[in-house]
């Protein structure tokens, strides 16, 4: 078999089904794995959550994960956030002719790796080869089905004035992965991404209470874009302590030298949680035992002042509202 993707492998011939044999039944192979049109799927009684999302990204492996892993996370964190154990992803796959196959066999093993990790079953799949410049190396689709737990409620516009805002762990360190794995700046720093499948953290938070308001992955946009779609859904304000934001000495070195703001950096294993006062400190210390949230803080309050708004508590007390997110973010991750 070719070391390449080559045309010849999206032509639905011999050479597919050598490429689907090699790379994926090899890693995703389980018994609800299907060889036709569809698979058939057992349904859980009560509520069903479905997310689909689409995976750019350059590069396509950076240091803590790759796109492989990065497209299981993002869609069985999607699933999490609204009380949902994954249960199924399907997954599709757009490839540059010329693609490295080992490349894209590492790319399945990680995919394979976090799915097991996250406790969810490839299903169903597709793949498609693009010819030479027609896409840039690897393009992935995943689509994902859960089970909501019975008593969840979750959504942006549930927010309510005098409610704790919490984040599950430093932010904005995939984004700053990402920038620095492009080796544009010649920066180098000690900088891993926070990319990791969040299921266990949220059983655990809904273990210790389902009373909870808003769960959001802080992906695109970070954290900062995040808690503007809250204010604008709910019709609130979002009031911020900067002191109590965690951020890693390596993200906020990089961030002061490029003039960068963390809370706008992606992140791709960090939850943010809106959730009565009265409850926070008992959901941070469930999140505590979850070695993916084991850095959860409690960073603001949901107010009825400034609706729309994110205003920042500074270290020296004085109050500034954050800039609303708009144009290019930076740096682009998909």
């Amino acid at each position: 078999m070719s070391d390449m993707v080559t045309l010849a492998h999206g032509a639905g011939g011999r050479q597919t089904s050598e490429l689907i044999d090699r790379v994926f039944k090899a890693n995703f192979e389980n018994p609800l794995l299907t060889a036709d049109d569809a698979a058939v799927l057992d349904a859980p009684a009560g509520k069903l959550a479905m997310t689909t999302d689409g995976f750019i990204v350059s590069p396509a492996f950076f240091p803590g994960g790759n796109i492989g892993k990065l497209s299981i996370c993002g869609t069985v964190n999607d699933l999490a956030c609204m009380g949902a154990k994954p249960l199924y992803l399907s997954c599709a796959f757009v490839i540059e002719e010329g693609y490295p196959m080992d490349k894209l066999e590492e790319i399945a093993e990680a995919m394979a790796a976090t799915a097991k990790k996250a406790g969810v079953r490839i299903v169903s799949g597709d793949t498609k080869v693009a010819g030479k410049g027609q896409a840039d190396g690897v393009f992935i689709t995943t689509t994902g089905v859960g089970a909501i737990l019975p008593g969840v409620s979750t959504s942006g516009a549930f927010a309510r004035p005098g409610d704790a805002v919490i984040v599950t762990g430093d932010v904005g360190r995939h984004g700053c992965t990402v920038l620095l794995a492009r080796d544009e700046f010649g920066i180098e720093a000690d900088v891993t991404s926070d990319c990791a499948p969040l299921w266990d953290s949220v059983q655990a938070l809904l273990n210790e209470t389902t009373d909870v308001h808003v769960i959001r992955d802080a992906t695109r946009g970070g954290v900062g874009t995040v808690l503007y779609e809250i204010a604008g859904q709910s019709k609130v304000g979002v009031r911020l302590d900067a002191a109590s934001v965690p951020v890693a000495p390596g993200v906020r070195g990089v961030c002061g030298m490029l003039g960068l703001e963390p809370l706008y950096l992606a992140c791709e294993g960090r939850l943010v949680v809106v959730a009565p006062k009265d409850k926070a400190d008992a959901i941070v210390a469930a999140l505590r035992t979850v070695e993916e949230s084991a850095g959860a803080a409690i960073i603001g309050e949901i107010t009825a002042d400034h609706p729309g708004r994110v205003v920042m508590t500074t270290e020296i007390g004085a109050e500034t509202i954050l800039p609303q997110p708009g144009g290019e973010l930076l740096p682009r991750i998909c």
